[in-house]
């Protein structure tokens, strides 16, 4: 085992754009040593880990396909041989659908791969460092967390995402269930559920979305952006939402507020 270093360190998936890499630079900023986990170790993901270091910290990046959970102890593994311990998870990867269109066409195809990364990737990859975050222990008073990126279609229908919306709803069950096992052990399991944010996800839809939230879908009346959501996703690691378990925070500028 390497020596224990005296930085926390996390992991965030799906790190290199968007929403992830906005993650791992909050949390690098907030003093974290970060393992930066993607599809492919490509341009993007290379650079996100230099910014990382730029903010004083280390960072490691690694490819791996979330889905394939035989990777996932490898992804663990990678944070702790390097630095001896993981203090936080960040579930950020996932994908959308490969089209939007009426719920009768939905195919189990489609269905399957969102619920492969959306939801399977997400619970044993939690799994995995829950058992770890469990042998080690809490060090020197370091707040452990596991925190599932999810979206506002957890609560939210679209008929037109329906296989979206099912497995991101699965993945807030998820953290509820991991929130209780782990909550007496002092391991913090949180849900950050993002509204409509400016990523290479939603930039399809972009004059779509603009007219909508033009029009007051959004009671904010803007995008959001990834800083937006890393901005809670740090609160949560660094153990700020004090005596919650399983705390679902919205972050969508008002737009799953019950209105009339």
């Amino acid at each position: 085992m390497p020596a224990t270093s005296h930085r926390p360190v996390a992991i965030v998936t799906g790190a290199a754009r968007g929403i992830g890499r906005a993650c791992a630079l909050a949390l690098a900023a907030g003093g974290f040593d970060i393992v930066l986990a993607d599809l492919v170790l490509d341009d993007p993901l290379r650079e996100t880990c230099r910014e990382v270091e730029g903010l004083g910290v280390e960072a490691a990046a690694i490819a791996i396909d979330v889905a394939r959970i035989e990777q996932h102890e490898a992804l663990v593994g990678a944070a702790v041989s390097r630095w001896g311990r993981l203090d936080c998870l960040v579930n950020n990867a996932g994908v959308g659908v490969r089209s939007r269109g009426d719920l009768l066409d939905v195919t189990p195809e489609s269905f399957d791969r969102c619920l492969a990364v959306n939801t399977r990737a997400v619970f044993f990859l939690s799994q995995v460092a829950a058992r770890h975050m469990l042998a080690q222990g809490e060090i020197a008073g370091q707040h452990r967390s596991i925190v599932n990126v999810t979206s506002s279609n957890a609560v939210a229908v679209s008929i037109a995402r329906g296989e979206y919306c099912v497995s991101k709803a699965a993945s807030s069950m998820t953290t509820q269930l991991f929130a209780l096992r782990l909550a007496d052990a002092g391991i913090g399991v949180y849900e950050v559920r993002p509204g409509i944010i400016a990523t290479a996800m939603t930039q399809p839809v972009r004059a779509q979305y603009d007219e909508a939230i033009a029009g007051g879908l959004v009671p904010a009346r803007r995008w959001g952006q990834p800083e937006d959501v890393a901005s809670t996703v740090r609160a949560m690691a660094e153990g700020r939402l004090i005596y919650t378990v399983g705390q679902a925070v919205t972050v969508d500028g008002g737009l799953t507020v019950p209105r009339f």
